[in-house]
């Protein structure tokens, strides 16, 4: 499933990204941020619900000189403590900066995001093809896309769906820049369960893939010379 997931993303396809049973036991829409449409801004929103996010490669994010979004607020009594996250106790969230373009308008609109979105990905291009970024220039702060640095060792330290969906991008040879949406359930109001998420997957044609996978390809990936 791992080739046929990394084949979906070169495409520009949505693949459905499931991370652990022990840890958030959420499905993502997962696509490459350099293909996103307004139409995939649409999809997202109705069939997934959840919070739109764009994942970033650390090495990008540290050129852009995005903080993690617990390093702005620790000089307030809302930054997250230590083992606040109850599916991940080790570790502190990936939210960084929300942005929007300043191309866009209200930053909102299927329109406005997908152009945020894909602006990212031009800039994450850039820095990590040793150009010079200009993420100043093109973004603006606060806005509508959450960005979401991922850990610098990757899975090898953090294993949430920002990882997983960077991890996937450099699998796949494309840019690591991947927007990802969580699948929520209408009826109970809770995470679309696992089962029902592969349901989708079928009825849409979306490969389906597990964290599981993911991080035994990565250590395999990963001892390559």
């Amino acid at each position: 499933m791992i080739e046929n997931a990394k084949q979906a993303l070169k495409k520009g396809e949505f693949i459905l990204l499931y991370d652990f049973d022990d840890r958030e036991g959420e499905t993502d829409f997962a696509i490459r941020s350099d293909a996103v449409t307004p139409g995939d801004i649409l999809r997202m929103r109705k069939d997934g619900g959840g919070l739109i996010c764009t994942s970033i490669h650390p090495k990008a994010a540290e050129k852009f000189g995005l903080p993690f979004a617990s390093e702005i607020l620790k000089s307030t009594n809302l930054a997250e403590k230590e083992g606040d996250i109850p599916y991940d106790r080790e570790n502190h969230s990936s939210f960084s900066l929300w942005v929007n373009h300043r191309n866009t308008f209200t930053g909102i609109t299927d329109n406005d995001r997908a152009l945020t979105v894909t602006k990212l990905a031009e800039q994450v291009k850039t820095s990590l093809n040793g150009g010079g970024e200009n993420f100043n220039a093109e973004f603006r702060t606060p806005g509508h896309m959450a960005l979401l640095r991922a850990d610098k060792e990757l899975l090898n330290k953090r294993q949430g769906q920002t990882e997983l969906s960077i991890a996937l991008a450099e699998m796949a040879g494309v840019t690591p820049c991947i927007t990802i949406c969580e699948m929520l359930d209408d009826e109970t109001g809770k995470a679309l369960k696992k089962e029902d998420a592969i349901k989708y997957a079928e009825k849409n044609g979306f490969v389906f893939i597990e964290g599981r996978e993911v991080l035994e390809s990565w250590k395999s990936f990963e001892a390559k010379p």
